[in-house]
């Protein structure tokens, strides 16, 4: 299985920037994708952004043109850089990875918070 560790979250004003981290251990070889979700109270958690093994990005289209996903693979680590941060972007940001073995396990980490507001 994999362990999923994330950083980076705090509180910022609006149109400010944070890079939040997430650190991959176990079974590491096994990922095929990684991402990032978030969930604002009463709201579904929703997708932000995703990356595979290759390279191949997806990006909410809330988030499209502000904040970019990179992942190293030699660090097992995906970080996603947020600019021009806006208060609905307020919300627990979760990492995400899905292990591709026998059958696909999907992991999730603890959840860091972004706070956005004057």
């Amino acid at each position: 299985q994999v362990q999923l560790v994330e950083s980076g979250g705090g509180l910022v004003q609006p149109g400010g920037s944070l890079r939040l981290s997430c650190a991959a251990s176990g079974n590491i070889f096994s990922i095929y994708v990684m991402g990032w979700y978030r969930q604002a109270p009463g709201k579904q958690r929703e997708l932000v952004a995703t990356i595979t093994r290759g390279g191949n990005t997806n990006y909410a289209d809330s988030v499209k043109g502000r904040f970019t996903i990179s992942r190293d693979n030699d660090k097992n680590t995906v970080a996603l850089q947020m600019n021009s941060l806006k208060p609905e972007d307020t919300a627990v940001y979760y990492c995400n990875a899905i292990q591709v073995v026998t059958s696909p396990i999907n992991s999730w980490g603890q959840g860091t918070q972004v706070t956005v507001s004057s």
